[in-house]
């Protein structure tokens, strides 16, 4: 059905009531009529699915090639013991027609590869959730994906970690402490010459364990690969709180959710600045002042104000560095690169008149006036003034 049919059924309407009142109803409608495949069912994926169900996504296509096992019922959305030995995404598909039945749901029992691309990406998905945790099947999936112009989103690892609030999305270039993400990176740079655009779930919390040692039937260490089902998969368990790879599959699902209607969320930045680099460009600002003006006494902001100004308008880049383009690692300037300056040089330094540029770009900017950054650079002036409107809102100046 599309998105407006089903939610004019009354007993629709009124699940999804809740997300209507959130989002409006024509950008629920968007998400009733979106359709999502989610390769890989477990912890993370089987929360994801789980989710994007209970908020009204109208097609789901559910892939993994792997059964319930017992072990897995300590992070698994919906499994319970009489769902062991059986498919997972069969398991899903049962347990989500009596949570919202109107859902166009198929299961599909298969691995991922070259053979079942066709299969599985046909159809022009709206959204692909990468939640597999096999190296060489997530970066055949992610080229694909790339390769084909399909929005996808994938999970990184969320295995021996145990805080939630390092939970970020952001590039894959910028996913860090993270040796999956590393293993990605490298392959798909190597193999199919992908430096970035792939957007990721991860944490910035090191890992707190490590595989463990594989033990065969006598209890003894063994090689593990002698015991592989399929190449490339591991057999050696790693260590799982259940509940991060849940938040990881509800991060995901929030992630799509609003994309899917439209609602912009501004993600939390990933820069990696404490407090004394937000003391070092107060200093910075207040010497400039009094070199530039004779005083520092139109400076007003304190150093949790840079702290806004840093982090949350610019984010931790020069102004000059477009928001839509490339977010690789490089953009994320060294703080020693770094100054702030006024916007209007006839305003004072507040929260609302102060952007964040490398040394050459703030000389270069003094040196011009507003108007003719306007004229010359439009949408520069225009994308500058707008973020400095936020603020000026934020502060209600």
């Amino acid at each position: 059905m599309a998105g407006l049919d089903l939610l004019s059924d009354e007993i629709v309407s009124e699940q999804l009531k809740r997300n209507i009142q959130f989002f409006g109803l024509e950008p629920q409608q968007k998400v009733t009529a979106s359709y999502v495949v989610v390769i890989g069912l477990g912890g993370v994926g089987s929360h994801a699915a789980s989710m994007l169900l209970r908020s009204g996504i109208g097609k789901l296509l559910l892939v993994d090639f792997d059964q319930v096992s017992v072990s897995s019922l300590n992070r698994h959305a919906v499994a319970t013991r009489a769902d062991v030995g059986i498919p997972k995404a069969q398991c899903l598909k049962e347990h989500f027609l009596s949570i919202f039945p109107e859902c166009q749901i198929e299961a599909k029992v298969l691995l991922y590869d070259a053979s079942t691309e066709e299969e599985i990406l046909s159809g022009h998905p709206d959204f692909v959730l990468d939640c597999i945790d096999n190296i060489d099947t997530k970066v055949a999936l992610l080229a694909a994906c790339v390769r084909r112009g399909l929005k996808v989103l994938s999970a990184t690892g969320a295995g021996a970690r145990a805080d939630p609030t390092r939970i970020r999305i952001a590039d894959l270039r910028q996913s860090t402490n993270d040796p999956l993400s590393r293993a990605v990176r490298h392959r798909l740079r190597r193999d199919h010459g992908i430096e970035g655009g792939i957007t990721v779930v991860f944490s910035l919390e090191k890992p707190k364990a490590k595989l463990l040692p594989f033990k065969g039937p006598s209890g003894e260490e063994e090689n593990p690969s002698d015991y592989q089902i399929l190449p490339g998969f591991r057999v050696r368990i790693i260590p799982v709180l259940g509940t991060i790879p849940a938040i990881f599959g509800q991060v995901i699902a929030s992630y799509v959710l609003t994309q899917l209607a439209g609602l912009q969320v501004q993600t939390e930045p990933i820069v990696n600045l404490d407090i004394d680099h937000y003391r070092m460009l107060h200093q910075r600002l207040i010497e400039h002042e009094e070199s530039l003006y004779g005083t520092a006494l139109q400076v007003q902001v304190d150093v949790e104000e840079v702290m806004f100004v840093v982090k949350e308008l610019w984010h931790g880049r020069s102004a000059r560095e477009p928001f839509a383009k490339d977010v690789g690692r490089g953009m994320w300037r060294s703080v020693n690169e770094l100054m702030l300056v006024r916007w209007d040089q006839e305003k004072p330094a507040s929260v609302a008149n102060l952007i964040l540029l490398k040394f050459k770009e703030a000389e270069e900017h003094e040196s011009r006036m507003l108007e003719d950054i306007k004229e010359r650079e439009p949408e520069y002036f225009v994308r500058v003034t707008s973020i400095l409107k936020r603020a000026q809102l934020e502060f209600g100046l």
